[in-house]
């Protein structure tokens, strides 16, 4: 089976991959530059890569670059100062700093793009694989930060690209996590690691979830306080797994995982207490 897939070098989309190819996929990788501040996370998906490319797994990386789109955009992500982008829980409010105006839609498009020469180039079928999950955007009660991760908008989008496409019937969508969150979603590619003999360390200490990573000296860390990092985190907890990535503090200095989880326990505390 063929399968395209959006990398963004982030948990969800590296555990996809692992979920692809414990089912045998050959994986068209692809990562988009629309000009975010966490570039890093392309360097990141492109060390995964490559890493898994010399255990001998089928996967290809290719960065699309989108240049002159992020100086029009508004947004907390993207490295234009349009937007700060603000810390806290994840489903709090301050997560809608962190949206990108009709992302999925563009990177959508891409992927279509791509999967349908996929099918001529081959003559397979080729599956347009998603990483979204409940944590995105919540199907039981139609409410969520990315109403454009919803099965609703997947749905509607898939819908206008087979009857504008030749070979369409060859191109289909697979979205294994719309039922999950996201300890669920690490849950699979902790399962992932072991059927493919793969060590989970090395797997996620090449990604990258923080929308707001630190550098020091040269090298790239991942902050604790943005909502990204802080779901990230309260998915290691839950499963009593350590998280390999290091992080730091916006000072500038590496600070310790015990820390990390203190941090992210008290906030989710909080955010529960604050809850009705």
């Amino acid at each position: 089976m063929r399968a395209v897939l959006s990398l963004s070098g982030g948990m969800d989309s590296t555990t996809l991959a692992l979920h692809l190819l414990v089912r045998g996929c050959e994986i068209t990788a692809i990562g988009i530059d629309y000009g975010q501040k966490h570039k890093i996370e392309l360097q990141r998906a492109k060390a995964l890569v490559d890493y898994l490319q010399t255990l001998g797994f089928k996967i290809t990386y290719d960065v699309i670059e989108l240049k002159g789109l992020s100086s029009l955009l508004v947004s907390g992500l993207v490295n234009n100062n349009s937007m700060e982008l603000k810390k806290g829980h994840y489903a709090h409010e301050n997560a809608l700093t962190s949206v990108v105006p009709n992302r999925n839609a563009i990177l959508s498009a891409i992927s279509y793009a791509v999967a349908l020469s996929v099918v001529k180039r081959t003559g397979e079928e080729c599956i347009i694989a998603l990483a979204t999950h409940m944590g995105d955007f919540n199907n039981n009660k139609k409410q969520g930060i990315y109403p454009d991760c919803s099965e609703e908008f997947r749905n509607a989008i898939e819908h206008a690209f087979k009857i504008g496409n030749w070979d369409s019937d060859k191109v289909n969508y697979y979205a294994p996590y719309n039922d999950r969150d996201k300890t669920e979603v690490l849950k699979d590619g902790l399962a992932c690691c072991q059927k493919l003999h793969l060590d989970y360390k090395e797997i996620y200490s090449r990604t990258n979830t923080s929308y707001d990573p630190i550098e020091i000296d040269n090298n790239w860390y991942s902050d604790y306080e943005s909502g990204s990092s802080i779901e990230r985190v309260e998915a290691f907890l839950n499963l009593g797994v350590d998280d390999p990535l290091i992080y730091a503090s916006k000072n500038g200095e590496i600070v310790s995982w015990e820390l990390v989880k203190e941090h992210v326990k008290n906030v989710c505390d909080e955010w529960k207490l604050q809850q009705p």
